[in-house]
Order: structure tokens, then C-alpha cells, then sequence
């Protein structure tokens, strides 16, 4: 068994057990990196397409511990290119048979499921893993795993983050012969809000278009699911998961589109706009999800450096591939040591909280923000109220230094906001107040 076992990892030892060229910082080759590679906890975010790819992956890669979160359950059409499901496993959850189906194949490995949203972990749960790797296809997930991995950092006073705060995560992500796979280090590489500039903009109908003049099949179809359901069937929630929900949507579409003339759509087109699918390709996934693998491979290991931080890959180009150093913004609400917020010093603190309540930097929502700076705490909800209400009506200058770092909680955050204080005097209108 062990000559078997040492035959099986052989390729892997001969990155881990020698020196180098091009080996990362701090490598020092040996047999332990592979059993710290066979214990160390890992997260798959999605066990999709291209989640199905990196699971595998990590697995034959020497990963030994890995955990996998998905809140879907499989679809028949899943499975042309989520190759770990059968036609016996339809309708039930992808985490839970991804994670049985790698089990069979690579021995001796543990990969834990779970069948539930990410939103419906506790963020203590994500701090137990050394890497998160993502296989998602929704933005807003994405965002959401990331304001997670960086709710962890910490910075120093002179506003440099703490190594041992930082929790990695490489996203993958694929669109038909297009993909894109990136390291993420907060405090150091540019955080996946940094560069939410590179997503284009959802597309969205004016609904006069949809009511008065559709022009195509997905102005049909968005006019049975947006107008036609809440008029003809109000009350009830439109499920795209439910097939009646789904053949109802495709007749009322297919209606509207005789009466304008418009042809050329299918109920498997219906469901591709209702759900908006993302065309997949298996190849595609395939490289992208090796691309992500090796990054954690090399990201655990240091067996080799890092791809500067985000790799493009054109399939459609004949087989182009190119990576960017994006650069952070300094200016990150999830990711920088605290975005610049100027106020004055005669301000009281009552009047700063409502300044923020209003910022919309921040986002909107802030009901009832807390207020720290370091290890005081300035302003406090719940038991620590009545203790803090007096800071309400004393002056900023008074409370904390020039160039202090503000916490700032709310219930409708998901993560802590630092805001860097700089004191300005006489009258700013930038100030709000």
C-alpha cells in the first residue's frame, strides 16, 4: 500500500521535495508539504460546471480536506458538463453528490457538504479555511465571499495589514469559450470589489419596450414573467425552478410573440433568459478549473510563484490566454485600511453618525451604526448604550486623534467599514453638514 501510495503522488513529490528556479519565497522542499496539504482545510464555493472541475482537481492534487458549499440541486440539463452527477441523481443536492462521487474515486480523502446557501453560514464558519476557491456564476455571491474573506483583515497602525489575517481566494469563472481565473489577497492584491469595473452592466428592458413595442423573443419572455404573471396570477411567487411555472411563461411568450411576429425561440431558450444561463462549455471549465487548482497548489506549497493576480483566457481567440496585474484601489470600502473621511473637530460625534448614515459611499440601509475606534468604544448599540450615549454630544477633537481608524457596524452590514479621519477646519460643503 505504501509503494502504491508513493507511486500515486510521485509527480506531485517532485515539486514538493526539490529546490528550484522558480519556487516561491520561503520554500524549503520536503515531505512534510504534502501532508500539510493532505490536512489543511479548504473551501469550494459551487459544485457547478466548473466547480465539478476544481473539486476534482484539488483531489488529485494531494488536497485531503476539503469542504464544498452549494444550494443547488441537479438539474438534467446539468449534466452534459457537470461531470461527477448521473441521471439517478437529479433533484438532489450537487454539494452532497459531488462530495460522495470524489470519495469513490480518490481514496482516503474527506470532503465534507453542505446543502445551503453561503449567506447561511455564520462568517466564523469561513474563518476556519486556509483557502477559498469559488466555482460561482453570480455576482452578488461573489461579492458577498469576498466582503467575507476580507471582513478577516486586520491593519497595523501604519495601515499595513496583518499576514496572519489574510485569507486567499481564487475565483474562477466561465462564459462559452471565455474565461477568467484570479488570486485575491486581501490588503495586498486588489480585492474582487476593486474590480467590479470589469463586469459590463446587467442588462435591463425599459418596460414600454416589453408593454408596446417587443422586438425580439426575450422582450416576449420578460414581458410574460415581469407583467403578464403579477397580472394574471397575482399573489403568487414566480418559481423558474417549478416546471408549470416555467411551461406557463413559455405559452404566454409564445402568444405575445405570434401577435408581433416575432419567431425563433424554444422553452429551452425561455428558460435560458428566465434563469439567465450562462453558456457552458466543458473544455472551457476544464482550463479555468486546472488554472485555479494550480494557484492553490502553488499558493499552499510556494512550490512556485503566483500568477500576477488575473488571468484571462479566449478560447474563441485560438486559445489565447493573458495575465493582468489589476492594482488595488486605495479607496476600497471592503478592502483599503479605511476610506478618507473628512470631517471637523468641533463636530459632535451625534452629528458624525448622521453624516454617515447619509454617506453614499456606503451604501444605503445604515440604520443604526456603532462606532469604535481601536479597542474603545465610541458608540455603542445594544447593552453598551447607555455607557456610550454620553460620546453622543462631545466633540470629535475631543474623542480621537487626527489620522484615527473608525469602525463602523451596522445590522445591515456584512462586515465592519474603516473609516480614516481627517480632520478639516471652517466650513466644507463636502461635509454634508
Amino acid at each position: 500500500m505504501a509503494a502504491a501510495d508513493g507511486e500515486r503522488w510521485r509527480d506531485l513529490d517532485m515539486l514538493l521535495t526539490r529546490q528550484g528556479n522558480v519556487v516561491g519565497p520561503n520554500f524549503q522542499p520536503g515531505s512534510h508539504i504534502r501532508e500539510f496539504l493532505a490536512d489543511c482545510r479548504v473551501l469550494l464555493v459551487g459544485a457547478g460546471g466548473l466547480g465539478c472541475e476544481v473539486l476534482k482537481d484539488l483531489a488529485l492534487s494531494g488536497f485531503g480536506n476539503i469542504d464544498v458549499i452549494d444550494m443547488d440541486t441537479i438539474d438534467v440539463s446539468n449534466l452534459n458538463r457537470q461531470f461527477l452527477f448521473r441521471m439517478q441523481d437529479v433533484g438532489k443536492p450537487k454539494a452532497e453528490i459531488a462530495a460522495a462521487r470524489i470519495k469513490e474515486h480518490v481514496s482516503g480523502i474527506t470532503v465534507t457538504p453542505h446543502f445551503c446557501r453561503i449567506e447561511e453560514k455564520p462568517i466564523s464558519f469561513y474563518e476556519d479555511f486556509l483557502l477559498v476557491v469559488l466555482g460561482l456564476d453570480s455576482i452578488e455571491a461573489r461579492r458577498y465571499m469576498n466582503s467575507v474573506m476580507c471582513s478577516f483583515l486586520q491593519y497595523d497602525d501604519e495601515g499595513n495589514p496583518d499576514p496572519a489575517t489574510i485569507k486567499p481566494m481564487i475565483d474562477g469563472g466561465s462564459e462559452g469559450f471565455k474565461g477568467h481565473a484570479r488570486v485575491i489577497l486581501p490588503g495586498l492584491s486588489p480585492c474582487f470589489e476593486c474590480t467590479l469595473w470589469l463586469f459590463p452592466p446587467q442588462t435591463k428592458f425599459p418596460l414600454c419596450t416589453l408593454a408596446e413595442t417587443p422586438r425580439n423573443p426575450v422582450h416576449c419572455i420578460e414581458y410574460a414573467k415581469l407583467v403578464l404573471w403579477s397580472q394574471q396570477r397575482r399573489g403568487e411567487e414566480f418559481d423558474p425552478d417549478v416546471e408549470e411555472h416555467m411551461q406557463w411563461v413559455f405559452k404566454k411568450a409564445t402568444e405575445r410573440a405570434n401577435l408581433f411576429g416575432i419567431q425563433g425561440f424554444t422553452f429551452q431558450f425561455t428558460q435560458g433568459v428566465v434563469k439567465n444561463i450562462i453558456p457552458a462549455v466543458a473544455s472551457t471549465n476544464a482550463i479555468v478549473a486546472a488554472v485555479c487548482s494550480l494557484e492553490a497548489l502553488k499558493m499552499v506549497t510556494a512550490c512556485s510563484t503566483g500568477m500576477s493576480n488575473y488571468m484571462m483566457y479566449m478560447g474563441g481567440e485560438g486559445i489565447y490566454t493573458h495575465t493582468v496585474a489589476y492594482e488595488r484601489d486605495p479607496e476600497c470600502l471592503v478592502c483599503s485600511p479605511g476610506i478618507s473621511f473628512p470631517c471637523r473637530r468641533d463636530m459632535t460625534l451625534q452629528q458624525v453618525i448622521d453624516i454617515i448614515k447619509e454617506d453614499e459611499r456606503l451604501g444605503t440601509g445604515l440604520e443604526a451604526p456603532s462606532l469604535s475606534c481601536g479597542s474603545t468604544n465610541l458608540y455603542m448599540r445594544g447593552v453598551l448604550e447607555e455607557a456610550t450615549r454620553p460620546n453622543l454630544e462631545k466633540r470629535m477633537g475631543e474623542l480621537v486623534p487626527e489620522g484615527s481608524v473608525l469602525q463602523v457596524n451596522d445590522k445591515n452590514l456584512s462586515r465592519t467599514i474603516r473609516l480614516r479621519l481627517a480632520y478639516k477646519d471652517g466650513v466644507d460643503e463636502d461635509m454634508q453638514i
